[in-house]
């Protein structure tokens, strides 16, 4: 699972050329044509493919036998990505971006089709656990790739092409999927995807072995968007990485059930999270204390929130509410569309609202959002009260994610910028699996003890108002000098 993220916003390079660099064409011109176009469907199908394989989930757990499992199917992705972005980051520092997005693009393609072919939801499970994986291979390398592939007045123009290209899959990759899966199967729309990519993935890895036309130093630089991840300046041990991401997928798994083996796992989770996380983030981050630490601590809080949200009401309204698939694509459809429009509307309408107002304000819009996902477990409210709660928590993010990020790097020493990057994308990641996983365990804790279905649903979604109310507790200790 993925969340949105608002477009690029291209930098002074962007504004104009340097007269040196007038006559090496634009990211359209012959010397850069291949790639250009290579990159852009590349990322297209990336962005639609993600997009489409979110709402599928819950049908799919639902006719494995698995619905109790998908926090784990859920979870995974996320695990996988933590230690994917660091090794693809080292790989391309090391050696370029070739070969580690030639390998995230392959990948991409057999862990369509592992999940197509599931006859488990481990299966299942293992099949998005390998797309983590290649999406965090070709989250960062990406960035690198066009590093090394375009001079640098060039590069804000294909990460904002490339940020460009994930809106028509915001508009029409769950919806279509959701067609797929009440026309067809939620088999079909993971075989589709599989050979809609392999033809660009092949192109990549032929593109990528042509002569670097404008080899330079450095990366690309601020900028990144979905789907192109920004390289930190310093990037944490691989073994720690692994660790982390070790500790994340027991915790999804132990969340799942409430025996001996699953508390088993839940404590080695949490051994290894909170024995290693510390490393990858600043001091003081998980006590909230004043400036940068407290700002990483609010993007894990609320990625957290949303991601629980974007995984939970899917599942309730499909298993237990009996809504059709396309009805829940069409909620994250809208959730895209609003997270946009609310993130334009902080930068451009509040522009001289203090930000760490504005997060207090989107944190508090996120508690209304639970709200009406605990509202929408109730037989007698109507499903799409449940549904609603994910575009509205949509508008909650897009008002105070990019406000969090401008706090965060206010706070930030110019020349650890990208090492402030690195540590509100691992915070994000670990929020998103250590809410959900809680939001799990107290479902089928309820589950365990008789409540019903949706009596369990009411009781995660009841945990999940903490995290955006503490938030709002918070946001004034990031305010900026």
């Amino acid at each position: 699972m993925r969340e949105p993220v608002s477009p690029v916003s291209p930098g002074p390079a962007d504004a104009a050329d340097p007269p040196a660099a007038s006559g090496s064409g634009g990211i359209f011109s012959p010397p850069h044509l291949a790639a250009t176009l290579t990159f852009t469907v590349v990322m297209f199908l990336t962005g639609f493919a993600a997009l489409a394989v979110v709402p599928t989930l819950p049908t799919a757990a639902r006719d494995l036998d698995g619905v109790s499992l998908f926090p784990v199917v859920a979870g995974c992705f996320v695990a996988a990505g933590l230690f994917g972005g660091v090794l693809g980051g080292h790989w391309a520092d090391r050696s370029g971006a070739r070969r580690p997005l030639a390998l995230g693009m392959v990948l991409s393609v057999l862990t369509l089709l592992v999940s197509a072919s599931s006859v488990s939801v481990w299966q299942l499970a293992a099949g998005r656990f390998v797309d983590g994986l290649a999406a965090g291979l070709v989250a960062v390398s990406v960035t690198t790739a066009i590093g090394q592939t375009y001079p640098e007045h060039l590069r804000p123009r294909m990460l904002a092409l490339l940020s460009a290209g994930w809106v028509l899959p915001s508009l029409l990759g769950p919806p279509l999927a959701g067609l797929a899966v009440q026309w067809w199967s939620w088999r079909a729309v993971f075989y589709g995807l599989a050979a809609l990519t392999a033809l660009p993935a092949v192109a990549l890895v032929l593109v990528l072995r042509r002569p670097v036309p404008h080899p330079s130093a450095g990366g690309p630089g601020a900028g990144g968007g979905p789907g192109a991840g920004q390289v930190p300046a310093e990037r944490p041990p691989l073994l720690v990485a692994g660790l982390l991401s070790a500790g994340a997928a027991l915790g999804q798994y132990g969340a799942s059930a409430w025996d001996p083996r699953h508390l088993a796992a839940v404590a080695a989770g949490v051994v290894l999270l909170v024995g290693f996380a510390p490393r990858l983030l600043p001091r003081g981050t998980w006590r909230g204390a004043r400036g940068l630490p407290v700002t990483v601590l609010l993007r894990g809080l609320t990625s957290g929130t949303y991601f629980a949200v974007e995984a939970l009401v899917p599942l309730m309204l499909i298993t237990e509410r009996r809504v059709d698939a396309v009805v829940v694509g069409a909620a994250f459809t809208a959730s895209a569309v609003l997270w946009a429009g609310a993130s334009w509307v902080q930068g451009r309408v509040l522009q001289h609202v203090a930000r760490h107002r504005l997060v207090t304000a989107g944190a508090l819009v996120m508690a209304a959002a639970v709200a009406l996902a605990v509202a929408g477990c109730s037989g007698g409210a109507p499903p799409v009260t449940a549904a609603a709660a994910m575009p509205l928590s949509a508008v909650g993010m897009g008002l105070l994610d990019p406000c969090v990020t401008v706090l965060s790097l206010g706070h930030s020493l110019p020349h650890r910028q990208g090492h402030t990057t690195s540590a509100l994308q691992t915070n994000m990641n670990l929020g998103q699996v250590v809410v959900l996983a809680s939001a799990s365990a107290v479902l089928n804790a309820c589950l365990a003890a008789g409540a019903g279905p949706l009596g369990g649903y009411r009781a995660a979604f009841a945990l999940l108002l903490l995290p955006p109310l503490l938030v709002a507790a918070l946001a004034v200790r990031a305010r900026g000098d």
